[in-house]
């Protein structure tokens, strides 16, 4: 029988990372996703569906999420789902299911909020001042196609 794990997410994040390090030094980022489902109910009326589920992400990945994502931001997730077991403090066994992130994808542009990077350089109007101005040709205009 064949295996595949895989799940593609795109929601906001529900909190700040939280970066920490193994014993190896190996950095570690969690965080929260929520995705919204909107669809009709037999009577007619609009429902509303929130999913919530726990992230993490290893390496350079965990970094680079820990250093431009905050609260509220739009991200798209690519990763395995994993299924965490443990005995809570009351002797009770817990468990829940999380998605270990092997790729991502920023939805917003880096400018455009919560997330943006502080270290960032930015003019007055609010774009880092190495960005073209506004109405500039960029190089892929050029593409005859």
């Amino acid at each position: 029988m064949a295996n595949y794990n895989r799940v593609i997410m795109i929601g906001n994040l529900t909190r700040d990372p939280q970066l920490s390090y193994l014993p190896s030094q190996t950095p570690v980022v969690e965080f929260g996703l929520a995705s919204n489902r909107r669809w009709r109910g037999q009577d007619g009326s609009q429902r509303d569906e929130t999913c919530f589920i726990d992230c993490r992400a290893y390496g350079r990945i965990a970094e680079t999420i820990n250093r431009y994502c905050r609260k509220g931001r739009p991200l798209m997730v690519e990763g395995r789902l994993t299924f965490d077991q443990w005995e809570g403090s009351d002797g009770s066994k817990r468990s829940k299911h999380r998605i270990t992130v092997e790729n991502f994808t920023f939805l917003d542009s880096r400018d455009a909020g919560p997330g943006r990077d502080s270290d960032a350089a930015a003019g007055e109007d609010g774009r880092p001042n190495d960005a073209p101005p506004a109405g500039a040709a960029r190089p892929e205009d050029d593409i005859p196609f």
